[in-house]
């Protein structure tokens, strides 16, 4: 008698408890997810059984990763939620719409974000009635737009009656799921394997046959059922051949049972394997194209179910009916599926099962596949259009065309970050074509920099590409250098790469003949960590391919301008950049607004700054970039910062860092090390600027620097502001220059400081900007004592909207006047600096013009605590959003929430804040 349901779950008492805590906690409004692991056959399987009967009252929705359904986007996620599909008409709109296109009902390109957030709004419109059980089997053959989507659901369902279970091998390529609570499935010990194996095998056995069985299961359910059927009793006794791994044990006794079937059988049950989604009308109509006598062959037919679904009795014997199958059948299985899908329901499918029929090149068929990768990559899927390209370029005919494909292939490896894959697959690009050759040295560039292999110099690769096309392409060739330069800014080898870019092609587009040489290794140490704005390194410049196209006169003057930066400094670079840097409009910082973002800073530029990052911003929403929007956020939270809006600050930081957490990205970090600096809240910042690898961010030397001149801790703030100074990364080396020259001034080193203004002068007139030149008339008036760079400054600065600086104008003029005994004059100035820092909530900075106006007699008026202190960014963000009139529903759209996750942040706040009301928090002016 075979083992029943109830035997296989022998030793696993402790994982029944667990399951049957998380379903409770489900029943109470307390969600949850787990992920069960193991081998093969550990009882993954049979414990997602076990869980289905536990769930009582529940709803249980399904779905099944499938090997060969991979490629294909959001097939998991549609077989999860098509039970729940009726309610799609209850989603907003734009929701509703991208499940739609998701699915491919609609056409268009599916936003991963709203994807997401609507397959949690579906979830949490079906718990209405009763809590709901996502149940998601063989997880590591997940596609990866659907692995996204559901690790983002189990993420979001603390507040909801919702539970997700998942179970996947032990090792699996789906990074998305590690991050979620897992549970690790140990084979059985030795007590309960015997009774396992007593129950499997119920006439008595020989003492040396059970140790025998025990010793190759290992502990593995499934092994010790299969065991006995794989050679019969009698050859136990003898010992068995000796696999690999248990996993090859179960899979070679189904192997075992299949080999015993009917030649139409076998067939059928081939058919069955190659057939992913399990579809009976589909898998009918193959075998009558076969000739096969389903109905008849079916009867005979173990481990495979033949019901309203195609079901294997485990993944492991569908993989062992596939394989096992001669090559030639596998191709005549698939060639029958391909005829009876439809091609144009299906013909992403049908294109699969046509290139699997193939038994070489096949140009119908790799045309095919290629307008099914475009179809993936318009529906998000990029491993999709990967897989499908890397196919159709395998059966093209034509040498050319067959290298686009590699190429195409490969830059969709490089988005899909299958970095293996895309070099190995580059190797084949042959090089005696100019246009791909060029195109394969991008992709090469863009690859060594994401990989970070200290034997590669990735810039020397976008250098050699601009110098190959620079006379026949000189505006591809132009953004190539550009992608290099942006590259050397975050490498730290920007000096080189100038240096090269001179020769590979320069505006004129005039070429060299030296070639620069990838292989060379760089001239410096290679730097892991990247200035503001471009901290998220997984993102290598050029990796947007709408570089390329019609000359853009904005590129050549950025590029003529970096250029100049370099070897003629700021002066020179200043009156070629200003121009352009002047129209934040401007196509370049819309294709580049990070490099954007670095000039404008370096050049002490604040309009440009704050106009390319809200560009940024428009242009992220609108594309719904989970790459550019989060960069685009950050951007536009350091500017605020830097005007003294850190209240539209903390909600940016917040969006942005709600947008990593549900993308599974580690969030971007400078834009809090800007604020925490400013805020000057002692314990507050050294704890942030603890958790951050300083290789990691630039910003964390100025931050320091900030902080403790704010806090009037000058030996720490003048080392701080030297180490960021004598870095020369391109944006913070300037930022910090006033802050040296401060630090300095107090320490008592005038020629320090003198040498730092000469400096920042040079790139203050540069930039020409209110912004620059006020910081730079007070730091001029530290080192020469003139009064009238004090005025002036309190001048420049009161014309702008950049608070911070007009207040530390005043704070800087005043402390200068109480030290010349001018205590009145001092007084009138450090007053409104004392109340503008206050008021902005920068503590250090306010508590030094505190004590500059008790010094001149005076007391200072206390701060009032505003209602954003109390609460945590996120929670800030929540409350401006409800105080702007967003609904619950409306706020856990834009924060990919829950509602109900939502209306318990609300709870916290009106407990923080002492209110009772929505429209309270309205009439909270410190909110806004």
């Amino acid at each position: 008698m075979p083992a029943t349901h109830t035997d296989a779950l022998i030793g696993r008492q402790d994982e029944i408890r667990r399951l049957d805590t998380l379903l409770r906690a489900a029943r109470q409004g307390q969600g949850g997810a787990l992920v069960l692991r193991g081998e093969p056959g550990i009882g993954k399987s049979a414990l997602l059984r076990h869980l289905h009967e536990m769930a009582t009252g529940f709803l249980v929705v399904r779905a099944s990763g499938a090997e060969f359904e991979m490629e294909l986007p959001y097939a998991a996620l549609h077989q999860l939620l098509a039970p729940l599909t009726e309610r799609l008409t209850e989603l907003p709109a734009p929701h509703r719409a991208a499940l739609e296109i998701a699915f491919g009902l609609d056409t268009g390109t599916p936003d991963p974000f709203l994807v997401g957030v609507a397959s949690l709004g579906l979830l949490v419109e079906s718990v209405e009635e009763r809590p709901l059980l996502c149940v998601v089997d063989d997880a590591q053959w997940l596609d990866q737009a659907s692995a996204k989507a559901l690790a983002f659901l189990a993420r979001r369902v603390s507040a909801e009656s919702i539970a997700l279970v998942f179970a996947a091998r032990r090792t699996s390529r789906m990074p998305e799921l590690d991050a979620l609570p897992g549970h690790l499935l140990a084979g059985l010990g030795e007590s309960d394997a015997r009774a396992l194996l007593t129950a499997a095998v119920r006439a008595p056995l020989d003492e040396r046959v059970r140790d025998r069985i025990l010793a190759e299961a290992r502990g593995n359910p499934l092994a010790l059922v299969e065991l006995p059927r794989t050679a019969g009793l009698a050859g136990m006794a003898g010992g068995f051949t000796q696999p690999d791994s248990v996993p090859d044990v179960i899979e070679q006794s189904f192997r075992s049972r299949l080999e015993l079937l009917p030649p139409e059988a076998r067939l059928l049950v081939t058919l069955a394997a190659a057939e992913p989604i399990g579809d009976p009308g589909l898998l009918w109509r193959a075998a009558g194209h076969l000739g096969i006598d389903a109905a008849a062959a079916a009867q005979s037919v173990p481990l495979v179910e033949f019901g309203s679904r195609i079901r294997f009795s485990h993944p492991l014997a569908r993989s062992a009916a596939y394989h096992a199958a001669a090559e030639s059948e596998r191709r005549r299985a698939h060639e029958a599926l391909a005829r009876v899908t439809d091609p144009a329901a299906d013909p992403d499918r049908r294109a699969w099962h046509r290139a699997q029929a193939s038994a070489g090149p096949d140009e119908q068929v790799a045309a095919e596949l290629e307008a099914s990768a475009t179809r993936a990559q318009e529906r998000g899927g990029v491993a999709a259009a990967a897989a499908f390209l890397e196919r159709s370029a395998a059966l093209t005919i034509d040498t050319k065309q067959r290298a686009e494909r590699v190429l195409a292939a490969v830059d969709a490896k490089l988005s899909e970050g299958d970095f293996d894959a895309a070099a190995d697959l580059l190797t084949t690009v042959p090089t005696d074509e100019p246009a791909q050759a060029a195109r394969a040295d991008r992709l090469r560039g863009r690859l060594s920099f994401v990989r970070r292999r200290g034997d590669e110099n990735p810039t020397a690769y976008l250098l050699r590409a601009a110098a190959r096309r620079a006379t026949a392409e000189p505006a591809w060739s132009r953004e190539c250098c550009l992608d290099a330069l942006e590259m050397g800014l975050l490498l730290g080898n920007l000096d080189q790469v100038v240096e090269t870019a001179r020769s590979a092609a320069p505006p004129s587009a005039e070429v060299d003949s030296e070639v620069p040489d990838p292989d060379a290794p760089p001239s410096d140490e290679r730097r892991s960590d990247a200035p503001p704005c471009n901290e998220r390194r997984s993102d290598a410049p050029g990796a947007d391919e709408r570089h390329s196209g019609e000359p853009d006169s904005g590129a050549a003057a950025v590029l003529t301008g970096l250029i100049s930066l370099v070897g003629d400094g700021h002066t020179a670079a200043g009156a070629t950049l200003r121009p352009v840097i002047d129209d934040a409009d401007a196509e370049v910082w819309a294709r580049r607004p990070s490099l954007g973002f670095m000039v404008a800073t370096e050049l002490w530029h604040f309009d440009a700054l704050q106009g390319i990052a809200t560009r940024a911003v428009a242009a992220g929403r609108e594309s719904g970039s989970f790459h550019a929007l989060p960069i685009a956020l950050a951007m536009q939270a350091t500017a605020a910062v830097h005007q003294g809006a850190f209240g539209l600050a903390m909600e940016r930081i917040s969006e942005e860092e709600a947008i990593a957490d549900a993308t599974g990205a580690a969030p971007l970090v400078y834009p809090r090390l800007h604020l925490a600096a400013l805020r000057g809240r002692r314990k507050e910042a050294a704890d942030l600027f603890a958790t951050v690898d300083h290789r990691m961010s630039l910003s964390v030397p100025w931050a320091t620097a900030v902080l403790n001149n704010g806090l009037a801790d000058y030996p720490a703030a003048l080392e701080a502001a030297r180490r960021a100074v004598e870095y020369g990364a391109v944006g913070t080396a300037g930022l910090a220059l006033p802050e040296l020259i401060e630090a300095a001034m107090r320490c008592g080193e005038p020629g320090v400081a003198a040498s730092a203004l000469a400096l920042l002068e040079e790139r203050t007139r540069a930039g020409s900007h209110a912004w620059g030149l006020g910081v730079a008339a007070y730091a001029r008036a530290l080192v020469t004592e003139d009064e009238f760079a004090y005025q002036d400054a309190i001048d420049l600065l009161d014309g702008s909207a950049l608070v911070v600086y007009r207040a530390r104008a005043r704070l800087l003029y005043g402390e200068w006047l109480r030290r010349r005994g001018r205590r009145r004059d001092a007084r009138s100035v450090l007053r409104p600096a004392q109340e503008a820092l206050s008021g902005l909530g920068m503590e250090g900075f306010a508590e030094r013009a505190a004590g500059e106006l008790r010094a001149t007699g005076q007391q200072a008026r206390s701060r009032t605590s505003k209602a954003s202190d109390q609460l945590t960014m996120q929670e800030v963000h929540i409350a401006r959003l409800v105080a702007d009139g967003a609904t619950s529903k409306e706020v856990a759209a834009k924060l990919f929430l829950s509602p109900r996750t939502v209306d318990a942040h609300l709870r916290n706040i009106f407990r923080k804040l002492g209110l009772t009301s929505r429209r309270q928090l309205r009439d909270l002016p410190d909110i806004r």
